[in-house]
C-alpha cells in the first residue's frame, strides 16, 4: 500500500463504516453478478431504473473490474444499493470516455441507439486519466434517510475500491439537487463541476444533465490514513 496505509487499515476503515450502517439497522453484502444485482433493482420501489453503465445486457463487468454492494433491513427488505466500477483510461481522458458513450455501453454503435450523445464540459474531466472507477446507482429507502448512513455508505465503497484497485481516480455524476443539498458532499466528494455529462440515450429514457463529482488518489489515501490516525 502507498502513503503508510496498510492493508490494515484499510480493513479497519470498511470494517467502521460497516458497524456503524449495522447499527443503524443496515445488513451489508456485496457481489459481483451482475445479472442478479438488476434483477435487484428492477423491482425497488421508489428507484429509477438502473443505467447502462451496470446493465450486463450494456457494458462489460467482469468480476474483478465491477461490484456491487446491498443493504437489507432486519427484515431482509433492500433499503440500499449502490454499485462501482473501473475503467483503464491510461491512454484516454474521462472526457473522452464520456464523450464517446463508452462509459455507458461496450460497444456504443451496437448498444446505444439512435439519437444518443454525451457532451462534457467540467474542464477536469480531461484530466482524469490512469484507474478511474466509477461509483453509481446509489439508491437510499426513505425511511433510512436523514440518519447519517451517507457518509457510512460512502467508506464502504470507496474502502472496498481502494482495497480491489488502488485507483486513481473515483468519480460520480450526480443531479444539481445532490449538489444543491449537499447530498454530494455528505458522500464524501471534495471536487465537483457542473455539466460533467449532459447525456441523452432516447432508447433508455434518459436526459439528463449532472455534476462531475470526484476524489483523487490523494484524496483517498489521506481519509484512509486519517482514519488509521484516529483509531
Amino acid at each position: 500500500m502507498q502513503g503508510n496505509v496498510t492493508m490494515l487499515n484499510v480493513s479497519n476503515f470498511i470494517c467502521a463504516a460497516r458497524e456503524l450502517a449495522r447499527k443503524s439497522g443496515l445488513h451489508i453484502t456485496m457481489g459481483d453478478d451482475f445479472e442478479e444485482y438488476v434483477g435487484i433493482t428492477d423491482k425497488l420501489s421508489g428507484k429509477s431504473r438502473t443505467d447502462p453503465n451496470f446493465r450486463p445486457d450494456c457494458s462489460d463487468l467482469p468480476p474483478g473490474k465491477a461490484f456491487w454492494i446491498i443493504g437489507r433491513d432486519r427484515t431482509d427488505r433492500v433499503a440500499h444499493v449502490q454499485a462501482m466500477r473501473l475503467d483503464d483510461l491510461t491512454d484516454t481522458t474521462l472526457d473522452e470516455h464520456l464523450r464517446t458513450l463508452k462509459a455507458c455501453f461496450s460497444d456504443p454503435d451496437l448498444k446505444a441507439g439512435p439519437g444518443s450523445s454525451c457532451s462534457c464540459y467540467a474542464p477536469s474531466a480531461r484530466g482524469i486519466t490512469g484507474l478511474v472507477a466509477y461509483r453509481g446507482d446509489l439508491w437510499l429507502r426513505g425511511d433510512f434517510r436523514g440518519c447519517g448512513l451517507l457518509a457510512c455508505l460512502g467508506r464502504i465503497a470507496f474502502g472496498l475500491a481502494w482495497a480491489k484497485w488502488s485507483p486513481d481516480f473515483i468519480y460520480a455524476l450526480v443531479a444539481d439537487w445532490n449538489i444543491e443539498k449537499g447530498v454530494a458532499d455528505r458522500n464524501g466528494y471534495l471536487h465537483k463541476e457542473p455539466h460533467g455529462a449532459i447525456l441523452c440515450l432516447p432508447a433508455q429514457g434518459i436526459h439528463e444533465d449532472d455534476w462531475l463529482v470526484w476524489l483523487t488518489r490523494e484524496d483517498i489515501l489521506k481519509m484512509l490514513s486519517e482514519s488509521a490516525r484516529a483509531r
